[in-house]
């Protein structure tokens, strides 16, 4: 049985029956072909056999080749492929007939979307699990049973909660992201919400935004964002601040590097007024005093007390100056450390413990000396804690391309340049603004590298602060070596009378040893309440003397 093809009845058949035929007419890969592109191969085929397609069944064997693999047996049954025979329908009986051809429709195919190749999968969202495991599950209420520990009502419950579930504005189409601006080497950024790291909080912003508003890496943004498609970021739509200005004004601040510096002239009062002071914070105050725009190191043994003294002079600052912007910036530190430095000051404390890459602490490092600097920009007075600069440089050692050249220690040179460029951003601006770090270096660790470390920074810093491991050992707090510690130019920052009860201190107290001399000023300290009181007493003693003939200064 053999039946006539034409190319009305192939447009009539759909895509996978024209597959099949195209099939066992001997194409190869029929569904890398379009439909049009079937239809022509099944014509060509058609024309080529110059008669009707071979039956169903042939008795005809095929020609034995001399060569070569033997062809298959090719059966077609056109009666199983192509559409039913064409209706015949007369048009008059007197005349001669005329047929009209009427195919029958074809069976309809599965019904499958336009888009089904371009369609991306519905993938379930990523909490739709817990909704399925908890579907049918009464609350421990309904239960009458107690609650779990981790759902009691406690303030740690209430923060493993809040961490837990995502921010509000997630659920709907729309809300208002903030944070600190990352851009990436391509020109595009991030809004990095916590810890100047990545989260799932985080909020997209294009490289043609970003030019527009003339935001840099380290703008404190507030934007209303979009979420365009499902597991997307969030796409900033609108600026609407940049460090807490319009976004017009701030695309017109100074760059850092371009600022004056000079030397600090304003100074950071650390004794608090109507408080029981440390005499660690009063000796600071009358030995080493700390300005606006100062470059400090805290220069101490292991466990001498170094920690508790950045946390004191932390509290100071907040305390006292609460319009200073304070960062604490914790590298390879103890995770303990870091909760207790959050729970106990009041300021923003980045981090990057020791079980991080050294290459997470560089970048906490970098992201908060940016932060700073656009704040300076700004006009805003900063103040950077840095625990402590010795790791910040063990860390640059291990990430930086070496050099090839090695100082003594096994400390590449250029691992010291990017620490250097931190702790040098220190600086107290002409015409307002002010950045000042305080840092922490090791010292007598046992590592040849923290010593050489500790000589490449000894000269860059304009106020130091020695502890001396012996008195703590001995239990004497604060354990500072007063011969050692000092300011560079303290008469921008003390009065005249300041200054000569000052001098005066320092004489007394250079004739005996380091012990005795922290010793003797713990016990003057403790006669007095506030450290005005101390100088006022200290200059009738010394007028006093000057009577007697003696000569004090």
């Amino acid at each position: 049985m053999s039946s006539d093809i034409n190319k009305e009845q192939l447009d009539a058949m759909n895509i996978w029956q024209l597959r099949d035929l195209a099939r066992k007419l001997g194409h190869d890969s029929p569904t890398s072909q379009r439909k049009q592109q079937l239809i022509d191969f099944v014509l060509e085929k058609y024309s080529g056999e110059q008669s009707s397609p071979p039956e169903l069944n042939a008795d005809e064997q095929p020609k034995k080749r001399g060569r070569g693999r033997p062809p298959k047996k090719v059966v077609i049954n056109y009666d199983e492929i192509l559409p039913k025979p064409e209706k015949l329908v007369a048009a008059d009986s007197g005349a001669e007939a005329a047929v009209a051809y009427q195919p029958e429709p074809a069976p309809a195919a599965p019904a499958i979307p336009y888009d089904y190749q371009e369609r991306k999968p519905d993938f379930p969202k990523k909490d739709a699990w817990k909704a399925r495991v908890n579907e049918g599950k009464q609350s421990p209420q309904q239960q009458n049973q107690p609650q779990p520990y981790g759902q009691q009502n406690n303030q740690f419950s209430q923060q493993q909660t809040n961490f837990q579930q995502p921010p509000a504005a997630l659920s709907d189409e729309v809300g208002i992201r903030e944070g600190v601006l990352e851009i990436c080497p391509d020109g595009y950024g991030f809004l990095r919400a916590k810890n100047y790291e990545q989260g799932e909080g985080d909020a997209y912003i294009a490289m043609p935004k970003i030019r527009k508003s003339g935001l840099r890496r380290g703008d404190y943004v507030v934007a209303n964002v979009k979420m365009l498609a499902e597991n997307r970021p969030w796409n900033v739509q609108e600026i609407i601040s940049v460090n807490g200005m319009p976004p017009e004004r701030a695309f017109n601040r100074p760059n850092f590097d371009s600022l004056t510096p000079i030397y600090p002239d304003s100074r950071l009062k650390l004794e608090i007024d109507g408080e029981k002071n440390d005499f660690a914070i009063r000796a600071i105050d009358l030995v080493a005093p700390i300005g606006k725009g100062q470059r400090a190191m805290i220069v101490s043994p292991p466990k001498a007390g170094k920690t508790t003294l950045l946390k004191k002079i932390a509290h100071s600052i907040t305390t006292n100056y609460p319009d200073v912007h304070l960062i604490v910036l914790l590298v390879d530190e103890r995770p303990e450390e870091v909760t207790d430095m959050q729970r106990s000051i009041k300021g923003e404390v980045i981090y990057s413990t020791f079980d991080e890459m050294p290459e997470h602490h560089t970048k906490a490092a970098e992201m908060v000396l940016e932060r700073a600097k656009r704040l300076v920009e700004c006009g805003k007075d900063v103040v950077i804690l840095l625990d402590s600069l010795t790791r910040l440089a063990r860390a640059y050692n291990m990430t930086i391309t070496p050099t090839g050249k090695t100082l003594s220690g096994g400390i590449d040179p250029g691992a010291l340049y990017q620490p250097k460029r931190f702790f040098g951003a220190a600086r107290n601006i002409e015409f307002g603004g002010s950045l000042t770090i305080i840092a922490t270096a090791l010292i007598d660790t046992g590592s040849r590298m923290d010593d050489v470390i500790y000589e490449e920074f000894k000269g860059t810093g304009n106020m130091e602060i020695h502890l001396d491991r012996r008195l703590s050992e001995k239990r004497i707090f604060p354990a500072i070596d007063l011969n050692r510690s000092g300011t560079r130019k303290e008469e921008l920052l003390l009065s005249q009378k300041e200054l000569e009860g000052i001098w005066a201190v320092r004489k007394m107290l250079s004739a005996g040893d380091v012990q005795e001399a922290t010793e003797n000023l713990i016990g003057m300290l403790v006669k007095t309440a506030n450290n005005k009181e101390f100088i006022e007493q200290l200059s009738l003693q010394i007028m006093k003397l000057q009577k007697e003939g003696y000569k004090v200064m």
